[in-house]
């Protein structure tokens, strides 16, 4: 028969369940291991070299492409306030030009957003 002393060891050991209590209770949780370091390979400084010059190639094609799409932008901008000049200049010879009049108003509304409904002015 097991003695007294037996049990009390015994009861000192908490099970599966009462483990997320015991945690709450002294407020401490158990940390996983943290992983090795890994060994990295010898270094060959041909490789490293290599390694670095292809880096600043990259850094270098990358600043000449941001430089690139800046440009193309302002010329996107510029063209797009072309645009809309031209498109207004158009406008007004055509409102004061004859030829596109027409003898019924609401139809000449109607032709030009035929003929310029797709433009943006």
């Amino acid at each position: 028969m097991a003695s007294s002393s037996e049990n009390k060891d015994h009861d000192d050991f908490p099970l599966a369940d009462e483990a997320d209590e015991i945690t709450m209770m002294s407020g401490r949780t158990p940390r996983p291991a943290a992983p090795l370091p890994r060994e990295e390979p010898p270094e060959d400084p041909e490789e490293k070299a290599r390694t670095i010059a292809q880096v600043l190639e990259l850094q270098n094609t990358l600043d000449d492409l941001s430089q690139r799409v800046d440009s193309v932008k302002e010329e996107s901008l510029r063209l797009r306030s072309e645009n809309q000049v031209l498109g207004q200049y158009i406008q007004n010879l055509m409102g004061s030009s004859s030829v596109f009049q027409s003898s019924h108003p609401s139809k000449q509304a109607a032709h030009k957003n035929e003929m310029f409904g797709a433009f943006f002015w």
